[in-house]
């Protein structure tokens, strides 16, 4: 998926990329016929590929839907369970390609739940001080396993959820239902949000904490992606950025460049949990759970941003 920086014609661009994302879902569909079987396949394959920090369990599938509910087992002594309603794996159609289309975003939210959401879930866990009486937005959340987790167990002041597909933000709200007795007096909401949008209502420099996972794949979106973390980023006073991204050749070093072409501050952790760090050596010496494991484009590095 790398691209070569000093060949323009050679740079494929973002619809270019979600068709590729999209028609390897299309195409993993019309090979399979069966439909119970596929959904089957299709389920498994969350807990075969990913860190699987968090026990995930399928809960309900109805073969007629694209739907399936999950369990998530928050694993410290406490916690909640959280229900969440999200797409079986691979299992987009040309309508999600159309709407990516018109919006002009990408269909990543939709295809799976990323290996890197399960480490952001697992981090802000283990982290739950940083958010104690924070107000707290989660870029490009997918499903929102990250930002539901920082609801129900940091007591955070406020917790917003978003992602620039309507279709995962109609998944979000549905999700935020679900598990609103986990919350307390958290305050929790979804929102659409375009990374390329100069001014968000009222909420301009107002959070004490941004948090993010795989969100530097499509170059053509970093210099948004950026500005948005600029303008969310509460001033004045103390306010950071969490994000968990893969090398991938030097997508994560082009966005770091926009960071600081924003007048933003940064630094990068490779060992930031025994626990992921272990999984992670796992994998590079032949843990055959995830095939194909490779370090630069699977392993999350964390990035903290500040002023």
């Amino acid at each position: 998926m790398e691209t070569n920086s000093n060949s323009a014609s050679s740079k494929p661009s973002a619809s270019s990329l979600r068709w590729r994302i999209l028609s390897r879902a299309v195409l993993h569909r019309a090979k399979n016929p069966d439909e119970s079987q596929l959904g089957m396949k299709l389920i498994s394959r969350k807990a075969a590929k990913g860190f699987n920090l968090i026990p995930c369990q399928l809960l309900n599938h109805d073969h007629e839907s694209r739907d399936a509910q999950f369990c998530y087992t928050l694993p410290t002594q406490g916690c909640p369970k959280l229900v969440l309603t999200q797409r079986l794996n691979n299992n987009a159609n040309l309508t999600d390609f159309e709407i990516c289309n018109r919006h002009n975003i990408d269909n990543t939210g939709t295809v799976c739940q990323w290996p890197s959401e399960d480490v952001l879930a697992y981090y802000c866990l283990s982290h739950a001080d940083m958010f104690r009486s924070k107000r707290v937005i989660e870029l490009g959340s997918g499903y929102g396993l990250a930002g539901l987790t920082i609801a129900a167990t940091t007591e955070a002041l406020e917790v917003v959820i978003s992602d620039g597909n309507p279709q995962v933000v109609d998944y979000i709200l549905h999700n935020i239902n679900t598990n609103s007795g986990a919350f307390g007096e958290t305050r929790v909401k979804p929102m659409k949000l375009h990374w390329n949008e100069k001014e968000v209502s009222n909420l301009s420099h107002t959070f004490d904490v941004i948090v993010a996972s795989d969100c530097t794949f499509f170059k053509e979106f970093h210099k948004d992606l950026a500005q948005v973390t600029e303008l969310l980023l509460k001033k004045p006073g103390p306010s950071e950025a969490i994000f968990f991204s893969p090398k991938r050749g030097n997508s994560l070093d082009k966005f770091l460049e926009e960071i600081k072409d924003n007048g933003l501050l940064f630094s990068i952790t490779e060992i930031y949990d025994t626990e992921i760090w272990n999984r992670h050596q796992q994998f590079m010496n032949g843990d055959e759970s995830w095939p194909g494991y490779e370090k630069d484009r699977c392993y999350p590095l964390l990035v903290r941003i500040t002023r």
